[in-house]
């Protein structure tokens, strides 16, 4: 059976924005047509008007979901390395309890307009739910080694937990630049293959910057905590992505999570680089751990590919998009609705290898229906509330 929704606008997102435009979607949630109000298929039918705008589900391009146990365990604003040590110290609860909240966090995003995510992970705890979820998922199984006899074990360890997730839609990648050595990083580009997706964290803190820059600031306590040798370190005197980005796979799809301190002289350095490079904010857990957000509009005024993630519930206290657009739009007025719902939705299915179902409103899709309840034209609030249609 065929349903007709109409919103006060629907957002195909490949398509303008129609007015009063409906959508038809059947039983097992394909759709079926996109309509202008006055189309002529739509003599005749019932149609269920809704206060709102409709648009399809929300894709969660970062996420870290086996550590949901860890909400509102770690401090906030205590700067990453100092994060990093708390999770870690954290990480001792069973599978069993880790599982029950990841089971919890997988129906909260479902509820919360969320129709797929890129998690990372390091162990297989989330591979039974991802299995039978209402979410798609692309898994990045995490693989970090700072010394050089690490090398092999950490790849292989990687492999074999990527061996429980969805062949398809799952890869290895390595973490961040401050975890990683560059012997790993030049083992990982040699393993890799062209069509492998990867995702890394990148300058989420100044610190790191600082680490690459001047072998200086506080990652260098961290390293002193975990037993970390760091004499063989040199400094690079340019910022962490200059450093390790020509050590990455070129013709891999690449997806640079947080850049709360990516300058203009990066964004510069990244488009010589000639390569295939979409930009995740995850401003939440950006304020949660560093009090900071990135510049987003150098990137907005550069157009770069931009993606939205909401990371864990390590640091913060929702995983929703919405709530991710919201601060975004208040930090920075000059954003468009009509220009960031791109990023929550087709932007991030194209990254994943979603689009061919979800991502936008067309025939044939299975993308979601999400009722944007409280919006003011196309203009988005604080008062904005979601709401799954399908």
């Amino acid at each position: 059976m065929v349903k007709y929704y109409s919103g006060d606008y629907v957002l195909p997102i490949t398509n303008l924005p129609i007015k009063r435009g409906v959508v038809a979607i059947d039983a097992s949630g394909v759709i079926q047509g996109v309509y202008a109000n006055d189309a002529v298929e739509l003599v005749g039918k019932k149609i269920e008007l809704l206060n709102g705008v409709l648009i399809p589900g929300f894709i969660n391009a970062h996420c870290h979901i086996e550590l949901s146990y860890l909400k509102g365990a770690i401090a906030q604003r205590t700067g990453l390395p100092q994060f990093i040590s708390a999770v870690m110290s954290s990480r001792k609860e069973n599978e069993k309890t880790v599982v029950k909240h990841i089971e919890k966090a997988d129906k909260l995003m479902y509820d919360n307009g969320i129709q797929a995510v890129g998690d990372h992970v390091n162990t297989s705890f989330s591979a039974a739910v991802k299995e039978r979820s209402s979410i798609k998922y692309h898994t990045f199984v995490e693989a970090m080694g700072l010394n050089k006899e690490q090398v092999e074990s950490r790849l292989e360890e990687a492999q074999e937990t990527r061996y429980h997730f969805n062949d398809t839609h799952s890869s290895i990648t390595p973490h961040a630049p401050y975890s990683c050595s560059k012997l790993l990083l030049k083992a990982f580009k040699k393993l890799t293959t062209g069509d492998s997706l990867i995702s890394i964290h990148n300058q989420e803190s100044e610190a790191e910057n600082k680490l690459f820059r001047y072998k200086q600031g506080e990652f260098l306590k961290f390293y002193e905590q975990i037993g970390y040798n760091i004499a063989d370190f040199k400094a690079q005197a340019r910022n962490s992505i200059q450093s390790y980005l020509p050590n990455l796979p070129v013709r891999n799809k690449l997806m640079l999570v947080h850049n709360t301190y990516t300058s203009l002289k990066d964004l510069d350095f990244v488009r010589r680089m000639d390569r295939e490079v979409v930009w995740c904010f995850c401003p939440k857990a950006n304020l949660y751990i560093e009090g900071a957000l990135p510049k987003v509009m150098n990137f907005v005024n550069d157009d770069q590919k931009i993606v939205l993630g909401t990371d864990s519930f390590a640091s913060n206290d929702t995983l929703d998009i919405l709530e991710e657009l919201k601060v975004l739009h208040e930090a920075f007025p000059a954003l468009e609705f009509t220009k960031t719902i791109n990023w929550a939705t087709i932007n991030g299915a194209e990254f994943l290898n979603f689009d061919d179902k979800l991502g936008s409103l067309e025939v044939g899709k299975k993308p979601g229906l999400i009722l944007l309840e409280g919006m003011e034209n196309l203009r988005l609030t604080s008062n904005v509330t979601v709401q799954r249609i399908a």
